[in-house]
């Protein structure tokens, strides 16, 4: 402990150590786009924003024999913008699954080490045999203006320019048709986001989820013109809005579940399953509109005719559907303030009991909570389908895995907690899409943490909200930190296509990181305030990264610029190391309290070892002859004299009132070295446990870095003595080392597995002669 004798020395000695200066709090100014008319600095639309629009007349056949689907379009686009355009950009999102598309060419296999030592998994050489034979991707039969004359159209692998007989110039609108068919893909083989799945085993039926199942139109902003960017599988979709209108024509015993509002149920559904499916409507619990019994029944025939559902949806970005003769189907109604909805579950009796049990809670406890940080959703259908695709989101709709398993024995279902929580969070994740991206519709194809990331984060408030202790395994800052220490990182401001480890880039990370903005930088009310305002403002709009970042610092009335700047544009980690501590107290200038301080502390000091060895073995000459003692073997130091006290009188008399309280204070003070070591800047958190067992905690703002983001000293100020400090005590800043958050240092448990060494692994004889045992085939 250290004795400051005045205050001034006080501010000399919290001064911060020399270094070289990287200002990690300047202004993004460099990075973001310049504000427009279009887009403000503020965040907001601006006032001559625009969009896109494009509506569309589409009839589809399911040919299930086949697995193909055969349809035509009518494409009515409208021109929001102040440019004229000579051609059109069409998304064939269906050439991925081309053999000689780019998603196939530039495939690379995750392991050249595993693949030449012969080890790779039955899917992996699956998908790379029947990639190469499967005849995938549109057949583009016609493209034609409503007068049927043809147009001219380049396809460009992924995409397919049309170019206009005429210039489309602003405020004007063009209608053209589009003929195709493709072949479904079997998802569990060949993946990504749709197709069907075989029941060899169970009934002999297919189950089908379509989607990029149609030439789409392909998105045309301010910020980018056209995003034409090839589709090869990671980065997804930017679209328009416009209204649908879909026929779609299925075997007569197949149940469908699509994108908006079903518009002839009469000639499709049973006189039961309508007056069942009016009462889902104000039922306080999920009424099954199609039972399992029925769905079995259906499972057992093939309907030899066909039946045509025919849908509408309204200013939504895409249109996706399901259709099987296995569905079991449940439904149930949820209406408050701007909500009135109808969620709806659609899956196989493989499903159940989790699927009758869970999706349909899962659909509306999603909505409800996502209201309360969003906005009101605004659709009339909220749709949950299991099938084969384990996660994917659509307007309206999304297709969602996870099933009970059966005993091979006994024929029992039941299913582990990771499935049931997986499916709770999955049907939570999915839906919750239709916030991020299909309403608030950021571009995926160039940023995909502007949905997964933030999408995710809801999911996090959501699953918090369904019950406590809630398995999440995004969100807590804690989930993040292995990630974050690791190798092979890019910043979360990567494009789609270049991300790597993208389950933690785009989704973890950016979902921990607004979680702690929220609860330990902002505060739920400033940021909770923050982002409803940024859904507000840009839902049915466009948004970039910029106007995400803008509103929040804009809304919340923060300066975030550092925070966006390490956590999206860098891969810095959070690792704070306290270095160490000097005590301090105030000193009295009093030489009755000073001089005793003094000695007290000399005699702290370890006896020299000299001293130990002398004590009681080395004759002293003074001890045989006292009259050599004097004045000076009485007194030392530390002894008080008359002028100390004159000299602390006269002090005492040049003193204001409030400068002689202050000597008085008996304050403790601490000076507290700081290293940032991970070189992300963050709030500290300091957990301080004084002499008395009180603990208190102490928030210091991120700026205490700004003028030294590598090391830094703060002063603490206690009324006794300080016995421990811990640094984010309760792991909400996403640390990466926490054993050197502590004074004094904490022992970190870990526990030492022994084991018994093997020997002669390698006994060719020994495995030869091994009994053989028998399999199940």
């Amino acid at each position: 402990m250290k004795r400051l004798t005045t205050i001034a020395l006080l501010v000399l000695a919290s001064a911060t150590h020399a270094q070289t200066f990287d200002d990690k709090f300047r202004q993004l100014d460099e990075l973001l786009p310049t504000p427009t008319d279009t887009r403000t600095a503020s965040g907001a639309p601006g006032r001559a924003y625009w969009q896109q629009r494009a509506d569309y007349r589409i009839r589809a056949t399911l040919d299930e024999a086949k697995r193909a689907v055969t349809g035509s379009e009518t494409i009515t686009y409208h021109n929001n913008s102040p440019d004229t355009l000579a051609y059109l950009w069409v998304q064939l999102d269906q050439n991925m699954f081309r053999a000689d598309s780019d998603n196939r060419r530039i495939a690379s296999y995750p392991s050249r080490e595993a693949w030449r030592s012969g080890g790779t998994p039955f899917e992996s050489a699956r998908f790379l045999v029947e990639s190469a034979k499967f005849q995938g991707g549109f057949d583009i039969t016609s493209v034609t203006d409503r007068n049927g004359r043809p147009l001219r159209t380049t396809v460009n692998k992924t995409m397919m320019r049309i170019d206009l007989a005429e210039p489309l110039k602003p405020g004007a609108r063009v209608a053209f048709d589009i003929a195709w068919s493709f072949n479904v893909p079997e998802t569990t083989v060949l993946g990504r986001r749709m197709g069907f799945e075989r029941f060899d085993k169970e009934d002999k039926n297919d189950l089908f989820e379509i989607a990029q199942w149609f030439p789409r139109m392909a998105a045309y902003y301010d910020a980018h013109g056209w995003q034409n960017k090839q589709y090869v599988g990671d980065g997804e979709f930017t679209l328009e809005f416009g209204d649908y209108d879909v026929e779609l024509t299925v075997p007569a015993d197949h149940i469908v579940a699509a994108t908006g509002e079903l518009q002839n149920a009469g000639a499709v559904l049973t006189a039961t399953q309508r007056d069942r499916l009016a009462r889902a409507r104000t039922a306080d619990k999920p009424v099954v509109i199609v039972t399992q019994q029925e769905a079995a029944a259906n499972e057992k025939q093939r309907a030899a005719t066909t039946t045509t559902w025919r849908f509408k949806a309204a200013n939504v970005r895409d249109f996706a559907w399901a259709s099987s003769r296995k569905f079991i189907w449940d439904a149930q109604g949820f209406k408050k303030n701007g909500t009135n909805v109808l969620a709806m579950s659609f899956y196989p009796k493989e499903g159940n009991p989790l699927w009758e049990q869970y999706s349909t809670q899962a659909i509306i406890h999603t909505i409800a909570e996502y209201n309360r940080y969003a906005f009101d959703y605004p659709y009339p259908v909220a749709i949950s389908v299991n099938g084969p695709v384990g996660g994917m989101e659509y307007p309206m709709i999304s297709f969602n895995g996870g099933r009970p398993v059966k005993d091979k024995k006994t024929g029992e279902l039941t299913y582990s907690k990771n499935t049931k929580y997986g499916l709770i969070s999955v049907i939570i994740h999915e839906v919750g899409h239709n916030y991020f991206p299909m309403i608030v519709n950021s571009d995926e194809r160039q940023w995909t943490w502007m949905d997964e990331g933030l999408n995710s984060f809801m999911q996090f408030l959501a699953e918090q909200a369904w019950e406590e202790h809630y398995p999440s395994r995004r969100g807590e800052a804690r989930n993040i930190v292995d990630y974050m220490k690791s190798r092979n990182q890019v910043p979360v401001m990567t494009n789609s296509e270049s991300v790597t480890q993208r389950g933690n880039n785009a989704y973890a990370k950016p979902a921990t990181a607004l979680n702690v903005l929220r609860e330990t930088i902002l505060g739920r009310e400033l940021f909770d305030f923050a982002f409803r305002e940024y859904a507000q403002r840009w839902k049915f709009k466009r948004p970039t990264p910029a106007d995400f970042f803008r509103t929040m610092e804009d809304a919340s009335g923060t300066d975030l610029d550092w925070f966006w700047r390490g956590w999206f544009y860098t891969t810095d980690n959070v690792d704070v190391s306290v270095d160490g501590i000097s005590e301090y107290t105030v000193g009295t200038k009093d030489p009755e309290i000073e001089k005793a301080w003094k000695k007290a502390q000399h005699d702290l000091e370890p006896i020299s070892i000299t001293d130990q060895r002398n004590q009681g073995t080395l004759p002293r000459r003074v001890d045989s002859r006292p009259e050599l003692k004097d004045f000076y073997n009485e007194h030392d130091q530390f002894t008080v004299t008359n002028r100390d006290r004159n000299t602390y009188n006269e002090a005492l008399g040049d003193l204001e009132d409030w400068e002689k309280a202050l000597l008085k204070e008996g304050k403790h003070l601490y000076l507290v070295d700081f290293g940032n070591v991970g070189g992300l800047v963050t709030p500290l958190i300091l957990e301080i446990t004084l002499a008395s067992g009180k603990k208190y905690v102490e928030r210091i703002p991120a700026e205490v870095w700004r003028y030294s983001p590598k090391k830094i000293t703060k002063l603490i100020v206690t009324d006794e003595p300080m016995v421990a400090l811990t640094q984010d005590p309760y792991w909400e800043t996403a640390d990466t080392d926490t054993s050197n958050n502590s004074w004094p240092r904490k022992a970190v448990p870990s526990r030492l597995e022994l084991y018994k060494t093997q020997r002669d692994k390698d006994n060719l004889m020994r495995d030869l002669n091994e009994k053989l045992k028998k399999v199940d085939k």
